[in-house]
This record gives structure tokens, sequence and C-alpha cells, in this order.
């Protein structure tokens, strides 16, 4: 079981738009912000650590993007 399906929707939402911002940034750029999906977004985010996954959630609230 990932730990993704632990995380509530607004952390999860945050993460995905910060992966597909520094993760997927050339994609987008290339093919267009539909071609990089959710499930894309999520493989990477259940790829790295829980303790990464804290640090990120973290830097997207100092941020201000939730």
């Amino acid at each position: 079981m990932s730990f993704i399906s632990t995380l509530p929707s607004s952390d999860l939402a945050l993460l995905r738009h910060i992966v597909r911002k520094t993760e997927y940034a050339y994609v987008e750029a290339k093919h267009g912000k539909s071609f990089v999906t959710d499930a894309e977004c999520d493989k990477l985010i259940d790829s790295i650590s829980p303790e990464i996954v804290e640090r990120m959630i973290k830097f997207g609230v100092d941020k201000g993007l939730r």
C-alpha cells in the first residue's frame, strides 16, 4: 500500500503542483500541460521517501502555494 492514499487531498494536490513545476517542467514545456497526468505525478511522489514528501509540503506551504 502506498503512503499517497494516507495524504489529505489538499496535500496531494499541492505535491502534484510542485512535481509538475519541478520534475516535469521540461515535459510540459515541450508537450503541453495535459501531457503529464495525475497518475504520473503520483508515481513519482510514491517513489520518494515520506520524509522528502513532508519537506516538499512544508516548502509549498511556506511559499504560499496553499
